[in-house]
Protein backbone atom coordinates (compact mmCIF):
# COMPACT_ATOMS: atom_id res chain seq x y z
CA UNK A 1 0.00 0.00 0.00
CA UNK A 2 1.35 3.39 -1.01
CA UNK A 3 2.03 5.91 1.71
CA UNK A 4 0.53 9.36 1.26
CA UNK A 5 2.14 12.75 0.86
CA UNK A 6 0.12 15.97 0.90
CA UNK A 7 1.26 19.22 -0.73
CA UNK A 8 -0.65 22.03 0.94
CA UNK A 9 0.13 24.96 -1.36
CA UNK A 10 1.78 23.77 -4.54
CA UNK A 11 0.65 26.44 -6.99
CA UNK A 12 3.41 29.03 -6.57
CA UNK A 13 6.13 26.42 -7.07
CA UNK A 14 4.29 24.60 -9.83
CA UNK A 15 1.55 26.56 -11.59
CA UNK A 16 1.51 23.86 -14.28
CA UNK A 17 4.92 24.04 -15.93
CA UNK A 18 6.62 21.48 -13.66
CA UNK A 19 5.69 17.99 -12.43
CA UNK A 20 5.24 16.30 -9.07
CA UNK A 21 6.16 12.94 -10.59
CA UNK A 22 9.44 12.79 -8.66
CA UNK A 23 7.48 12.17 -5.45
CA UNK A 24 5.37 9.49 -7.10
CA UNK A 25 8.59 7.75 -8.17
CA UNK A 26 9.45 7.45 -4.47
CA UNK A 27 6.43 5.15 -4.19
CA UNK A 28 4.13 7.77 -2.69
CA UNK A 29 0.52 8.65 -3.42
CA UNK A 30 0.51 12.43 -3.95
CA UNK A 31 -2.37 14.74 -2.99
CA UNK A 32 -1.62 18.27 -4.20
CA UNK A 33 -3.63 21.39 -3.40
CA UNK A 34 -2.99 24.76 -5.01
CA UNK A 35 -3.79 26.53 -1.73
CA UNK A 36 -4.96 25.55 1.74
CA UNK A 37 -6.75 27.81 4.19
CA UNK A 38 -6.07 27.72 7.90
CA UNK A 39 -9.35 25.87 8.49
CA UNK A 40 -8.50 23.18 5.94
CA UNK A 41 -4.99 22.24 7.10
CA UNK A 42 -5.82 19.49 9.58
CA UNK A 43 -8.42 17.77 7.39
CA UNK A 44 -6.17 17.83 4.35
CA UNK A 45 -3.20 16.39 6.21
CA UNK A 46 -5.43 13.70 7.71
CA UNK A 47 -3.33 10.60 8.36
CA UNK A 48 -0.51 11.54 5.96
CA UNK A 49 3.02 10.92 7.14
CA UNK A 50 4.69 13.41 4.80
CA UNK A 51 3.71 17.05 4.33
CA UNK A 52 5.06 19.68 1.94
CA UNK A 53 4.36 23.34 2.57
CA UNK A 54 5.57 26.62 1.18
CA UNK A 55 3.77 29.34 3.14
CA UNK A 56 0.93 27.38 4.80
CA UNK A 57 1.76 27.46 8.55
CA UNK A 58 2.31 24.26 10.51
CA UNK A 59 1.88 25.18 14.17
CA UNK A 60 2.29 23.11 17.33
CA UNK A 61 -1.50 22.83 17.47
CA UNK A 62 -1.61 21.35 13.97
CA UNK A 63 1.25 18.97 14.71
CA UNK A 64 -0.58 17.65 17.76
CA UNK A 65 -3.82 17.35 15.81
CA UNK A 66 -2.03 15.30 13.11
CA UNK A 67 0.11 12.77 15.02
CA UNK A 68 0.80 10.75 11.86
CA UNK A 69 3.20 13.43 10.54
CA UNK A 70 6.77 12.17 10.37
CA UNK A 71 8.25 14.66 7.92
CA UNK A 72 7.63 18.27 6.81
CA UNK A 73 9.38 19.53 3.70
CA UNK A 74 9.38 23.31 3.40
CA UNK A 75 9.39 24.30 -0.28
CA UNK A 76 11.50 27.40 0.40
CA UNK A 77 14.68 28.48 2.13
CA UNK A 78 12.91 30.27 4.98
CA UNK A 79 11.21 27.84 7.37
CA UNK A 80 9.52 30.15 9.87
CA UNK A 81 6.12 28.83 8.72
CA UNK A 82 6.83 25.68 10.75
CA UNK A 83 7.09 25.54 14.53
CA UNK A 84 10.44 23.79 14.30
CA UNK A 85 10.89 23.51 18.07
CA UNK A 86 7.52 21.81 18.49
CA UNK A 87 8.30 19.52 15.55
CA UNK A 88 11.60 18.56 17.12
CA UNK A 89 9.95 17.72 20.45
CA UNK A 90 7.40 15.55 18.63
CA UNK A 91 10.07 13.76 16.58
CA UNK A 92 9.06 15.32 13.25
CA UNK A 93 11.89 16.00 10.79
CA UNK A 94 11.75 19.39 9.03
CA UNK A 95 13.82 20.20 5.93
CA UNK A 96 14.19 23.26 3.72
CA UNK A 97 15.67 24.14 0.32
CA UNK A 98 18.80 26.20 0.96
CA UNK A 99 20.49 26.92 -2.37
CA UNK A 100 18.08 26.67 -5.30
CA UNK A 101 17.66 30.39 -6.13
CA UNK A 102 21.14 31.85 -5.76
CA UNK A 103 21.71 32.86 -9.38
CA UNK A 104 18.09 33.83 -10.00
CA UNK A 105 17.94 36.23 -7.05
CA UNK A 106 21.35 37.75 -7.80
CA UNK A 107 20.20 38.37 -11.38
CA UNK A 108 16.98 39.95 -10.16
CA UNK A 109 18.89 42.40 -7.94
CA UNK A 110 20.27 43.91 -11.12
CA UNK A 111 16.93 43.85 -12.90
CA UNK A 112 15.70 46.13 -10.11
CA UNK A 113 18.87 48.22 -9.96
CA UNK A 114 18.99 48.81 -13.71
CA UNK A 115 15.35 49.89 -13.66
CA UNK A 116 16.20 52.40 -10.92
CA UNK A 117 19.21 53.59 -12.90
CA UNK A 118 17.51 53.94 -16.29
CA UNK A 119 13.71 53.88 -15.78
CA UNK A 120 13.39 51.63 -18.81
CA UNK A 121 9.72 50.84 -18.24
CA UNK A 122 8.75 54.49 -17.91
CA UNK A 123 10.61 55.57 -21.02
CA UNK A 124 9.20 52.68 -23.05
CA UNK A 125 5.68 53.74 -22.08
CA UNK A 126 6.51 57.36 -22.91
CA UNK A 127 7.58 56.33 -26.41
CA UNK A 128 4.41 54.30 -26.86
CA UNK A 129 2.44 57.39 -25.81
CA UNK A 130 3.99 59.19 -28.85
CA UNK A 131 6.22 61.48 -26.82
CA UNK A 132 9.26 60.61 -28.95
CA UNK A 133 7.29 61.35 -32.12
CA UNK A 134 6.48 64.77 -30.70
CA UNK A 135 9.95 65.47 -29.28
CA UNK A 136 11.83 68.48 -30.79
CA UNK A 137 15.16 66.71 -30.08
CA UNK A 138 16.48 63.32 -31.13
CA UNK A 139 16.11 61.97 -27.56
CA UNK A 140 14.64 62.76 -24.16
CA UNK A 141 14.71 61.45 -20.61
CA UNK A 142 12.50 62.23 -17.63
CA UNK A 143 14.80 61.17 -14.79
CA UNK A 144 18.52 61.40 -14.09
CA UNK A 145 20.20 58.37 -15.68
CA UNK A 146 22.88 56.68 -13.61
CA UNK A 147 26.06 54.90 -14.68
CA UNK A 148 26.95 52.12 -12.25
CA UNK A 149 30.65 51.84 -13.08
CA UNK A 150 32.75 53.25 -10.25
CA UNK A 151 29.87 53.39 -7.77
CA UNK A 152 30.06 51.64 -4.39
CA UNK A 153 27.78 48.63 -3.98
CA UNK A 154 27.15 47.68 -0.34
CA UNK A 155 25.88 44.21 0.60
CA UNK A 156 24.39 43.44 3.99
CA UNK A 157 24.68 39.67 4.40
CA UNK A 158 27.50 37.91 2.55
CA UNK A 159 26.08 34.43 2.09
CA UNK A 160 25.68 32.53 -1.18
CA UNK A 161 23.30 35.04 -2.75
CA UNK A 162 25.27 38.00 -1.44
CA UNK A 163 28.46 36.61 -2.95
CA UNK A 164 26.80 35.88 -6.31
CA UNK A 165 25.47 39.44 -6.30
CA UNK A 166 28.92 40.80 -5.44
CA UNK A 167 30.43 39.09 -8.48
CA UNK A 168 27.85 40.67 -10.79
CA UNK A 169 28.38 44.10 -9.24
CA UNK A 170 32.11 43.61 -9.67
CA UNK A 171 31.56 42.82 -13.36
CA UNK A 172 29.75 46.16 -13.70
CA UNK A 173 32.91 47.84 -12.44
CA UNK A 174 31.44 48.67 -9.05
CA UNK A 175 33.42 48.84 -5.82
CA UNK A 176 31.84 46.16 -3.61
CA UNK A 177 31.84 46.27 0.17
CA UNK A 178 29.99 44.01 2.59
CA UNK A 179 28.86 43.77 6.18
CA UNK A 180 28.19 40.43 7.85
CA UNK A 181 28.23 39.41 11.51
CA UNK A 182 30.36 36.44 10.40
CA UNK A 183 33.23 37.35 8.09
CA UNK A 184 34.51 34.58 5.81
CA UNK A 185 37.85 36.05 4.83
CA UNK A 186 38.38 33.31 2.25
CA UNK A 187 35.65 34.90 0.12
CA UNK A 188 37.07 38.41 -0.08
CA UNK A 189 39.87 38.16 -2.63
CA UNK A 190 39.36 40.80 -5.35
CA UNK A 191 35.54 40.69 -5.45
CA UNK A 192 34.67 42.65 -2.31
CA UNK A 193 35.96 43.87 1.03
CA UNK A 194 34.33 43.56 4.44
CA UNK A 195 33.59 46.72 6.40
CA UNK A 196 31.55 47.75 9.42
CA UNK A 197 27.86 48.59 9.07
CA UNK A 198 28.21 52.34 9.64
CA UNK A 199 30.88 52.62 6.95
CA UNK A 200 28.75 50.63 4.53
CA UNK A 201 25.72 52.83 5.20
CA UNK A 202 27.59 56.10 4.78
CA UNK A 203 29.68 55.24 1.71
CA UNK A 204 27.46 53.01 -0.45
CA UNK A 205 25.70 54.29 -3.55
CA UNK A 206 23.58 51.13 -3.60
CA UNK A 207 22.72 48.90 -0.64
CA UNK A 208 21.41 45.39 -1.29
CA UNK A 209 20.00 43.25 1.52
CA UNK A 210 20.89 39.55 1.62
CA UNK A 211 20.75 38.65 5.31
CA UNK A 212 18.33 36.21 6.96
CA UNK A 213 15.46 37.58 9.03
CA UNK A 214 16.31 37.26 12.72
CA UNK A 215 15.73 39.42 15.77
CA UNK A 216 19.17 40.96 15.22
CA UNK A 217 18.41 41.89 11.59
CA UNK A 218 14.73 42.85 11.81
CA UNK A 219 14.53 46.54 10.91
CA UNK A 220 18.26 46.73 10.17
CA UNK A 221 17.35 49.59 7.83
CA UNK A 222 15.41 51.96 10.06
CA UNK A 223 15.15 55.70 10.70
CA UNK A 224 18.58 55.83 12.32
CA UNK A 225 20.41 53.77 9.71
CA UNK A 226 18.68 55.42 6.75
CA UNK A 227 19.80 58.81 8.08
CA UNK A 228 23.43 57.71 7.67
CA UNK A 229 23.06 57.05 3.94
CA UNK A 230 23.90 59.33 1.02
CA UNK A 231 21.02 61.35 -0.40
CA UNK A 232 21.88 59.84 -3.78
CA UNK A 233 21.84 56.26 -2.47
CA UNK A 234 19.40 53.52 -3.47
CA UNK A 235 18.18 50.41 -1.63
CA UNK A 236 17.43 46.94 -3.06
CA UNK A 237 15.65 44.29 -1.00
CA UNK A 238 15.14 40.79 -2.41
CA UNK A 239 15.52 39.07 0.96
CA UNK A 240 12.77 39.58 3.58
CA UNK A 241 10.40 42.52 3.97
CA UNK A 242 10.80 43.06 7.75
CA UNK A 243 14.51 43.79 7.31
CA UNK A 244 13.32 47.31 6.49
CA UNK A 245 11.19 49.59 8.65
CA UNK A 246 8.77 50.43 5.84
CA UNK A 247 7.45 53.65 7.36
CA UNK A 248 11.00 54.90 7.88
CA UNK A 249 11.80 54.07 4.25
CA UNK A 250 8.72 55.93 3.00
CA UNK A 251 9.71 58.95 5.10
CA UNK A 252 13.29 58.86 3.83
CA UNK A 253 12.10 58.72 0.22
CA UNK A 254 9.55 61.51 0.72
CA UNK A 255 12.07 63.73 2.53
CA UNK A 256 14.79 63.20 -0.09
CA UNK A 257 17.13 61.51 2.39
CA UNK A 258 17.72 58.73 -0.15
CA UNK A 259 17.12 58.69 -3.90
CA UNK A 260 15.19 55.50 -4.50
CA UNK A 261 14.36 51.94 -3.54
CA UNK A 262 13.28 48.70 -5.19
CA UNK A 263 11.81 45.85 -3.15
CA UNK A 264 10.60 42.39 -4.12
CA UNK A 265 9.41 41.66 -0.58
CA UNK A 266 7.18 43.41 1.94
CA UNK A 267 6.51 43.02 5.65
CA UNK A 268 3.09 41.48 4.90
CA UNK A 269 2.55 39.34 1.80
CA UNK A 270 0.20 39.74 0.03
CA UNK A 271 0.30 43.39 1.14
CA UNK A 272 -2.47 45.24 2.87
CA UNK A 273 -4.12 48.03 0.91
CA UNK A 274 -2.50 50.70 3.06
CA UNK A 275 1.14 49.77 2.34
CA UNK A 276 2.67 53.14 1.52
CA UNK A 277 5.68 51.78 -0.35
CA UNK A 278 3.40 50.61 -3.15
CA UNK A 279 2.09 54.14 -3.65
CA UNK A 280 5.49 55.84 -3.41
CA UNK A 281 6.75 57.07 -6.82
CA UNK A 282 10.39 56.61 -5.79
CA UNK A 283 9.95 52.95 -4.93
CA UNK A 284 9.62 49.96 -7.26
CA UNK A 285 7.64 47.08 -5.73
CA UNK A 286 7.41 43.64 -7.34
CA UNK A 287 5.43 40.62 -6.03
CA UNK A 288 8.16 38.38 -4.51
CA UNK A 289 9.30 36.91 -7.82
CA UNK A 290 13.11 36.99 -7.63
CA UNK A 291 13.06 33.25 -6.87
CA UNK A 292 10.58 32.30 -9.58
CA UNK A 293 12.29 31.62 -12.95
CA UNK A 294 11.40 28.12 -14.14
CA UNK A 295 15.02 27.01 -13.92
CA UNK A 296 15.14 28.03 -10.26
CA UNK A 297 11.82 26.39 -9.42
CA UNK A 298 12.92 23.22 -11.19
CA UNK A 299 16.00 23.07 -8.96
CA UNK A 300 13.78 23.60 -5.93
CA UNK A 301 11.56 20.71 -6.98
CA UNK A 302 14.56 18.41 -7.51
CA UNK A 303 16.00 19.25 -4.10
CA UNK A 304 12.62 18.75 -2.42
CA UNK A 305 12.46 15.25 -3.90
CA UNK A 306 16.05 14.54 -2.81
CA UNK A 307 15.27 15.75 0.71
CA UNK A 308 12.36 13.35 1.11
CA UNK A 309 14.21 10.50 -0.60
CA UNK A 310 17.10 10.91 1.82
CA UNK A 311 14.72 10.96 4.77
CA UNK A 312 13.01 7.76 3.59
CA UNK A 313 16.45 6.14 3.31
CA UNK A 314 17.27 7.10 6.89
CA UNK A 315 19.79 9.91 6.41
CA UNK A 316 17.96 13.28 6.19
CA UNK A 317 19.66 16.19 4.43
CA UNK A 318 18.97 19.91 4.68
CA UNK A 319 17.42 19.36 8.09
CA UNK A 320 16.60 22.51 10.07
Amino acid sequence: MKQNIVILDGYTLNPGDLSWVGFEELGLSVSCYDRTSQEEIVSRIGDCSYVLTNKTPITEEILKACPSIKYIGVLATGFNVVDVEAARKLGVVVTNIPTYGTTAVAQYVFALLLELAHHVGHHSQAVKANRWNECPDFCFWDFPLIELHGKTFGIIGMGRIGYATAKIANAFGMNVIAYDSYENKNLEKDVFQYTDLDTLLSTSDVISLHCPLMESTKGILNQESLAKMKKSAMIINTSRGPLIDEQALVDALDDGKIAGAAVDVLSTEPPRDENLLIKNPKCIVTPHIAWAPKESRSRLMDIAVQNLDSFLKGHPINRV
